[in-house]
């Protein structure tokens, strides 16, 4: 299954991330290494959330980094959600429906 780690973001996320970006990084790459996070980045213009893909059996993974980031603990993130996304279409989808 896949799973959307969704995050808002404070007005200023980006003044404010680079102490903590390293750390933040280093704990994304960690769970991508594992299989666990398939992609991630901020949205842009304006920069005020950011999506995060993860694999699973469940939304843990996606909730247990969420509670562990950085930019979570720091405050940058005002909110975040985790959300089940139904894939259909792709090399990847979780449950591929074709014509």
């Amino acid at each position: 299954m896949h799973y959307l780690l969704m995050y808002e973001l404070v007005p200023d996320y980006l003044e404010r991330r680079g102490e903590h970006r390293d750390a933040h990084l280093k704990l994304a790459w960690a769970a991508a290494e594992r299989g666990e996070l398939l992609l991630a980045g901020a949205l842009a213009e304006p920069t005020d959330g950011a999506v995060l893909l993860f694999t699973g059996a469940s939304p843990a993974v996606a909730e247990a980094f969420a509670t562990a980031d950085p930019y979570v603990l720091s405050g940058l993130v005002t909110r975040w959600r985790v959300r089940e996304w139904t894939t259909v279409v792709g090399e990847h989808a979780s449950k591929p429906v074709r014509p």
